[in-house]
């Protein structure tokens, strides 16, 4: 069932929207517009119905701070109001609303504009994913990647927490698509990516396919020794597939994994710290390949 958040200081006309709504969707009411900035920012809403006209912060005011925060940027937003001149209407199109309503509302208007925006929405969504996910492993692509790792880097800065960055990549490849071609080389990429992928299950754990047989993940909140004993047991866990390699150049198909652990400031790049975890994984590679090369909070190198 979809979710709606109201946000209106008015109970009695917040009440009457929900019982309008609530045969279908999941409706939850805020009665100021700091509670539903609150609630918006930590919810998972598929439609906002948003009040003009509320004591302090005002309903412009609040879709203005919806429009700047990205987790709630996407949400679409229908303005409810008894404003009906068109200066008014303009002003909060040009907000980003999706829609205006009128007080007072009609029941079969609002069911169908709500009805239309989150079929809309959830339309824009799909594609949004389909554009984000590697067609080949099914995980995250770079696109996302490079989205979600700007996201969760600037949260790290916020709660000064530990953020690593880990770069995977799945060692002789050339030599196993040459001796086995590239659709078998695919499903290898395959089975690697699902691997890492089920084991960083957490909600703060993140993996896309950087790029031909390279993968880069990211993890919020581990220590550095943490990071490099989860990175320890996902390369043991690929080798443990047992997927025939050329014999001339390895046993079975194995990864190279590098990564840097860091909390970081405002001051800090986070291409510097990309850049070391692939130095990581160019030294995981130059000293035999299958093991782990990590980067602590003080750039002191941890070997497996």
């Amino acid at each position: 069932m979809e979710n709606i958040l109201i946000v209106d200081d008015s109970l009695l006309q917040a009440v009457r929207l929900k019982d309008i709504l609530d045969d279908e969707y999941e409706v939850t009411i805020a009665n100021t517009a700091e509670d539903g900035l609150q609630r918006a920012s930590t919810g998972n809403y598929s439609l906002i119905l948003l009040d003009v006209v509320m004591p302090g912060m005002d309903g412009f005011t609040l879709l203005k701070k919806l429009q700047e925060e990205i987790i709630t940027q996407s949400v679409p937003v229908i303005l409810i109001t008894s404003l009906s001149d068109v200066k008014n209407e303009y002003q909060g199109l040009v907000l980003g609303a999706v829609d205006y309503i009128v007080k007072p509302f009609n029941p079969l208007i609002v069911k169908a504009r709500v009805k239309t925006h989150i079929k809309l929405y959830n339309y824009r969504k799909q594609v949004e994913r389909q554009s984000m996910t590697d067609q080949l492993t099914g995980i995250a692509n770079r696109r996302q990647y490079e989205h979600y790792s700007s996201i969760r880097w600037t949260e790290a800065i916020r709660l000064k927490t530990p953020f690593s960055i880990c770069m995977f990549d799945i060692d002789h490849f050339k030599a196993y698509n040459d001796t086995f071609g590239h659709p078998a080389g695919d499903k290898v990429i395959a089975a690697v990516a699902e691997t890492i992928s089920n084991a960083l299950q957490r909600s703060t754990d993140f993996v896309a396919r950087y790029g031909g047989e390279e993968f880069v993940a990211c993890l919020l909140g581990d220590s550095s020794d943490k990071a490099f004993e989860y990175m320890k047991k996902i390369r043991k866990a690929i080798e443990g597939l047992h997927i025939p390699h050329d014999p001339a150049v390895s046993e079975c198909v194995t990864v190279s994994i590098g990564g840097v652990t860091v909390i970081p400031e405002a001051k800090y790049s986070y291409d510097f710290y990309l850049k070391a975890a692939d130095t990581m994984l160019y030294d995981a590679k130059k000293h035999g390949r299958n093991r782990v090369v990590w980067a602590d909070e003080n750039m002191k190198q941890l070997w497996e």
